[in-house]
């Protein structure tokens, strides 16, 4: 077994410091925190939100540590700008001036090819288009076997999926759900479960979404674990961004063990799991729905399971990879912590049910983004 290396993106939605609403300051705050953290600190689709990107490393501590720099650096250039970065997968108040496209060829491009997905009518952007993930890339892999490790891997997604549940709000209303975020995201074509299927199945059907204009390019897909198009990884894609930064590093080094432990059967060329499609989406909802505090689907036999009891079955699992690299220990001792307080989710609605106001739960999820 070899030990992989990760890396994370994380993306924040920028709050005003006196209103707490979204706003449109990425440029600036960009041209700031670019001075120190250089192409680590990206734009994203809305000018409301900011991307960081750490390094590849193979070191739970390096990643932990890299993270808290770049939300420190983000911050620092934030408050220059009078907002701050907040980890959540949607915005917990709506904005109070309309959202505006980032100003690239690429964004314009996505924003007029795709305008019902992202436009009102009356031309402005609709704000259910603003949502954060958290992206794990995992090791140096080519396409074909990064694909075929997507296809392993697929069925314990939900799971992971709802251990980063962290989006019960959206633009001052309780959803009902976990993560609200991987529902409005699911409105962009190719979200979803990853297909089974080989390098030259995966190259006819991308380049017959892009003839078709279901997609622009390669970087469109969207699947929940993806080939990147972009570095030579395994992407997974499930993930709410969150505020706590032990939540981050937990999901990303689960996903990192379960990865090098199924690599296994990659390698010895064993067929992934037969798992129905409509099973996978059906469990992609329960998690989106219930995060921790109800039952999800279990990965082997589909009958439905506590959702806790689904994470102690991941990490079962994984725990050849988690022993490879020394995490062992470090993982079981945050997952009590997650197990006790519910996760992301369940620690914005405590905050609401104490204040009583959505500006609280902003607060919080600034000040624990902030806390690293």
């Amino acid at each position: 077994m070899e030990i992989l290396t990760m890396g994370v993106e994380e993306e924040f939605v920028l709050v005003d410091l006196a209103t707490r609403a979204p706003v449109n300051r990425a440029p600036q705050v960009i041209r700031r925190a670019v001075r120190s953290l250089g192409d680590q600190v990206q734009t994203e689709f809305f000018n409301a939100q900011i991307e960081v990107c750490t390094r590849a490393t193979a070191s739970r501590a390096d990643l932990r540590d890299e993270l808290s720099r770049l939300r420190t650096e983000v911050g620092a250039a934030a408050r220059e700008a009078h907002c701050v970065p907040v980890a959540c997968g949607t915005p917990v108040l709506p904005p109070e001036e309309p959202l505006t496209v980032t100003d690239t060829e690429r964004y314009r491009l996505m924003a007029r090819h795709f305008a019902s997905l992202v436009t009102r009518e009356d031309g402005a952007a609709r704000e259910d288009g603003l949502v954060c993930g958290c992206h794990v890339h995992i090791g140096t892999f080519d396409r074909p076997r990064a694909l075929e490790l997507a296809q392993h891997m697929r069925p314990w997604l939900p799971v992971l999926q709802a251990l980063a549940g962290n989006s019960p709000y959206a633009r001052r209303h309780d959803t009902g759900f976990q993560s609200w975020r991987a529902v409005e995201h699911a409105r962009w074509p190719t979200v979803g479960p990853t297909p089974v299927l080989d390098e030259a199945r995966y190259l006819a059907l991308v380049a017959r979404l892009i003839r078709d204009g279901t997609l622009l390019d390669r970087r469109m897909v969207y699947w929940h674990a993806r080939p990147s198009e972009h570095v030579p990884t395994l992407e997974i894609r499930v993930a709410d961004t969150n505020a706590d930064l032990d939540t981050v590093v937990l999901v990303a080094i689960l996903a990192r063990a379960l990865a090098a432990t199924l690599l296994g059967r990659v390698d010895a060329v064993a067929p992934p799991p037969r798992v129905p499609q409509a099973h996978l989406l059906r469990a992609h909802r329960l998690a989106a729905v219930h995060g921790l505090t109800g039952a999800g689907l279990d990965p082997i036999d589909g009958h439905r399971r506590p959702a806790a009891e689904l994470v102690d079955a991941l990490m079962a699992l994984a725990r050849p990879g988690l022993d490879l690299t020394g995490d062992t220990a470090w993982a079981h001792e945050q997952w009590r912590r997650v197990r006790v307080d519910g996760g992301g989710a369940a620690r914005q609605r405590a905050v609401f049910r104490r204040h009583g106001r959505f500006s609280a739960v902003v607060d919080s999820l600034a000040a624990a983004t902030m806390r690293t």
